[in-house]
C-alpha cells in the first residue's frame, strides 16, 4: 500500500507452523513425490493428486484431500507437511508493483516483486538468502551472502503470489511470467533451482510454458551447460561490461569465466532452437560503461550471438557510488545498438519508490563468516564440476 507515494508495510498471516520433524512435500518434484509414495507403500500416481491438491488448488490441509484415502491422509499427516513461509510485509507501488517481504528459515529475510504490465505480470522471485557474488552495483550483494534456498522456498514464493493474486476476492491479477531475477545466483543454487523449476513447468502443478520462465545468470558458464542439458528455461545473462577489463569490475565473477568462455556458453544453449535469443542485461552506470564506444563495442561483442538486450538505467541505493545516466545518454545508447540490428529494449523503471526496481532488493540477511558462505554458495552442484574463487578462498562447486 501507499500513502502519497511512500510505502507503508502491512503484515500478511498467511504461514504454515513449522514441522522440523516432518518432510516439507511443497519443494518436492513430481519425480520426487511418485518416489516418496512409492517408499511409503502407495502407487505414484498418488504424486499427481498431490501436486494438483498443493499448487491446483492451494490445499495445505490433507484432511481435505478427498480423493486421497482415509488412511493415507492418517499417515501424511504424521510424516509430511506442507509448510510455507510467512510474508513480514507488503510494500505497493505508486506503479502498481508489489514488494513482499518473506520469512524463511534461520531468522533470515527474501523479497520478491510483482510487476504488473498489460497484458502480462511478472513475478521476480529470489533463489538464495544474500548473494556472494558481490557485484559493484547491486543492493544485494552488500547485505553478504547467507545459505541457497531449498526448493521449497523456491517455489513457495510462486505459491503464496498466485494466492494472493490470482485468488484474492477482488483485483485479481495473473502472473503470466516468472524471472528468478531477485536476490542471489540461481546456478550456484542449481539442483534446488532446477527441482523448483520443474514445479514452475510440470502440467500437474503450476503449467508455466518454458518461455515464460527466465534464470537470470552472472555467468557461471559450466551451470549454464548443466541448465541447457537439464531444464532449458529462458536464459539471462547479467552481462553490464563490453570487455574484460571493465566486467572485471563490476562483475567479479567475469574472472573465472571471462566474457569469451561466457558468450560460447550462450550459443551452445541457443543452438538447438533457431527462434531463441538470449537476453542480456546491461546496467547503464553513468559515466562507466555508457558511452558510444561501450555501445559500438557491445554491438561487435553480440555481433555474432542470438541477442536481445535489455538496457537498465541504474536504480540507486545509498553508498552505491554510481549515479543513473541522463535520459539522452541513455537513448543514444540504445539508439547505437539498435543502428547495428541488436533488439534493444530500455527497460522501464518500476518499483522505485518501494525499493523493488533492479538491483535494489535487499531483505534481511544474518551475517556469517565468509568461510562459511562461501562454503554455502556451492552447496547444490549439478553434473558438470566447476571451480569458483572468490577473494582468496576457493570453492568447489
Amino acid at each position: 500500500m501507499t500513502t502519497a507515494g511512500n510505502p507503508v508495510p502491512t503484515t500478511a498471516t498467511r504461514a504454515a507452523p513449522e514441522r522440523p520433524d516432518r518432510i516439507n512435500l511443497l519443494g518436492l518434484t513430481r519425480a520426487r513425490l511418485e518416489n516418496y509414495f512409492q517408499e511409503i507403500g502407495e502407487r505414484p500416481f498418488r504424486a499427481v493428486q498431490l501436486l494438483k491438491w498443493i499448487h491446483q488448488q492451494h490445499v495445505t490441509e490433507f484432511s481435505t484431500m478427498t480423493n486421497l484415502s482415509k488412511a493415507l491422509r492418517t499417515r501424511l499427516e504424521q510424516d509430511a507437511a506442507i509448510q510455507l513461509p510467512e510474508i513480514v510485509s507488503t510494500h505497493e507501488s505508486i506503479d502498481g508493483t508489489t514488494k513482499w517481504l518473506v520469512r524463511v528459515a534461520s531468522g533470515n529475510c527474501i523479497e520478491m516483486v510483482f510487476i504488473p504490465d498489460e497484458p502480462r505480470g511478472t513475478l521476480c522471485i529470489s533463489s538464495q538468502v544474500g548473494c556472494a557474488l558481490n557485484c559493484t552495483f547491486c543492493s544485494t550483494a552488500r547485505q553478504g551472502f547467507n545459505r541457497n534456498l531449498s526448493s521449497a522456498e523456491i517455489i513457495a514464493q510462486v505459491w503464496l503470489a498466485r494466492d494472493l493474486l490470482e485468488n484474492g476476492v477482488a483485483n485479481k491479477r495473473a502472473i503470466t511470467n516468472i524471472v528468478l531475477m531477485g536476490m542471489g545466483e540461481p546456478l550456484l543454487n542449481f539442483d534446488n533451482v532446477v527441482d523448483a523449476l520443474d514445479l514452475m513447468l510440470e502440467d500437474n502443478a503450476n503449467g508455466f510454458a518454458r518461455r515464460r520462465v527466465t534464470l537470470s545468470t552472472a555467468g557461471v558458464v559450466p551451470r549454464i551447460d548443466a541448465l541447457r542439458q537439464r531444464c532449458p528455461v529462458s536464459l539471462a545473462v547479467s552481462l553490464h561490461a563490453p570487455n574484460d577489463r571493465l566486467r572485471d569490475e563490476l562483475v567479479p565473477l567475469n574472472k573465472h569465466y571471462p566474457i569469451r568462455e561466457l558468450l560460447a556458453a550462450c550459443r551452445r544453449y541457443v543452438q538447438d532452437d533457431a527462434r531463441e535469443k538470449v537476453t542480456f542485461e546491461y546496467v547503464l552506470l553513468d559515466g562507466v560503461n555508457d558511452s558510444p564506444t561501450h555501445a559500438r563495442e557491445l554491438a561487435a561483442l553480440l555481433a555474432d550471438v542470438p541477442a536481445k538486450v535489455n538496457l537498465i538505467p541504474f536504480n540507486p541505493f545509498p553508498q552505491s557510488g554510481y549515479q543513473r545516466p541522463p535520459p539522452q545518454v541513455i537513448d543514444a545508447f540504445r539508439d547505437i545498438l539498435m543502428g547495428k540490428k541488436i533488439i534493444t529494449i530500455t527497460r522501464k523503471t518500476r518499483g522505485q519508490d518501494i525499493d523493488a526496481a533492479c538491483g535494489q532488493l535487499a531483505g534481511e540477511v544474518q551475517p556469517r563468516s565468509r568461510r562459511m558462505r562461501l562454503r554455502k554458495a556451492a552447496s547444490a552442484a549439478p553434473t558438470g564440476r566447476a571451480t569458483v574463487t572468490l577473494g582468496a578462498e576457493r570453492l568447489q562447486s
